[in-house]
């Protein structure tokens, strides 16, 4: 063993860098991350000092009753859906590509119609109210659109062409959805289905920061415990087995929990599209497969975008709040065209 012991030591100090290489990595998008919220808070038509916020954030009467309000109440409970939305697509994203080894799989359009259904005929599933029936709803028709494309691969053989195929008719399907819903639906309803599809922070509250905060913290832990049987994974199937990962039920269950974590996010902001594309692959290029660093870094990736997108959303149009959802598709439009391109050089 003395004679192995001048290779062990090299490889052992490059593990280390590696690892504590990686750990300033996901640091560092935890800082950035920390003074986006703080410029969020910070930024909207009515301007706060970042000394005055700081003290509010310390001391909710630190300052007068209006910007009390405008922190605790308003601007607060949107700055922190930005990070918790942002979070959960961007954990479901990379889950969603490493499981369907499909680096353009999203899950922002799942539980679309579901929660159009909701907001349309006002339901009211088991006495729950609007807010608990979209999340409902929305997860419901997530896991059955997640488990059919798990179905078509499994009993069908079918390459990530034909699931990625498979993936854009399903889109379309919703959208046809929403747009037969937009049709019969009242002027009140249709005027909050609208302006949902475009996605808004705008009616974050307490109450909905909980139960996505809820997910998320459930949720995490049980991805961060599959860590190593992802990065198994995404040397293909058969090396993964051969480790003794049972490939089959390590897919099935990581989608549902992007069902619960895609739902959780469309229910209560509507469609925000990209985190989940974007966040990933950001993650990706700064940490590499290694899904102990992976996975938290693309929570945190997906959370900064979609944190620097709602401080852009009321920044862009002077007096104007924009929805979020618009924003984050100005920005992802053209990353998805390179990153498509990017896959064609690739070939």
């Amino acid at each position: 063993m003395p004679a192995s012991s001048p290779l062990i030591a090299p490889l052992a100090s490059s593990y280390r860098r590696f690892i504590v290489l990686r750990l300033l990595i996901v640091a560092g998008l935890a800082i950035a991350l920390v003074i986006s919220l703080l410029a969020d808070i910070a930024s909207g038509p009515a301007h706060i000092p970042m000394a005055d916020l700081i003290a509010l954030l310390f001391d909710a009467h630190a300052q007068g009753p209006i910007q009390q309000a405008i922190v605790w109440e308003i601007r607060m409970p949107a700055a922190l859906m930005a990070v918790l939305v942002g979070a959960t697509l961007g954990l479901a994203g990379a889950e969603m590509q490493t499981v369907l080894n499909n680096p353009l799989a999203s899950p922002f359009t799942l539980g679309v119609g579901a929660a159009s259904l909701v907001i349309v005929f006002n339901f009211s599933l088991f006495g729950l109210n609007a807010h608990y029936a979209t999340a409902l709803m929305a997860f419901v028709f997530a896991a059955a659109s997640i488990l059919t494309i798990n179905a078509l691969s499994r009993l069908y053989g079918a390459s990530r062409e034909i699931i990625v195929l498979f993936g854009i008719a399903l889109v379309f399907v919703l959208n046809a959805l929403v747009a037969l819903l937009q049709l019969i639906a009242s002027p009140d309803a249709l005027q909050q289905l609208v302006f949902w599809t475009m996605g808004s922070l705008s009616r974050a509250s307490w109450e909905t920061v909980g139960i996505v905060a809820a997910v998320l913290a459930v949720c995490l832990p049980f991805s961060l415990r599959s860590a190593w049987a992802m990065t198994a994974l995404r040397s293909g199937d058969e090396h993964a087995r051969s480790f003794g990962i049972a490939v089959e039920r390590l897919r099935l269950i990581s989608l549902l929990r992007v069902s619960l974590l895609a739902a959780a996010a469309v229910a209560f902001v509507g469609t925000i599209g990209f985190i989940g594309l974007v966040g990933p692959h950001m993650a990706r290029l700064a940490l590499g497969e290694d899904h102990r660093f992976y996975l938290p870094g693309s929570a945190l990736a997906g959370a900064l975008v979609l944190s620097l997108a709602s401080i852009a959303s009321k920044t862009l149009v002077d007096g104007l709040v924009l929805p979020v959802g618009l924003v984050t598709s100005l920005v992802g439009i053209p990353f998805f065209m390179a990153l498509i391109m990017m896959q064609g050089r690739a070939r």
